[in-house]
């Protein structure tokens, strides 16, 4: 996969820890498969842009701290 995916999905990874929630919480949140969100963290998955809008969403911070 790219390594833009894998940035996401490391900053996803570590947003997400910092507000402490579970990839659980944010797949219930997201209405989402954890293997998805999973799979998404480790780079595997290269989401939409509607999909990167909604995880910012939900963990309440920027899109482009998400992207950045």
């Amino acid at each position: 996969m790219s390594t833009y995916a894998k940035k996401l999905g490391l900053n996803i990874r570590r947003i997400r820890a910092e507000k402490g929630m579970t990839q659980g919480d944010l797949c219930r949140k997201l209405r989402l498969d954890r293997s998805y969100i999973s799979h998404l963290e480790a780079g595997k998955k290269n989401p939409t842009l509607a999909t990167i809008v909604k995880v910012a969403k939900a963990l309440k911070v920027s899109v482009a701290r998400v992207v950045i």
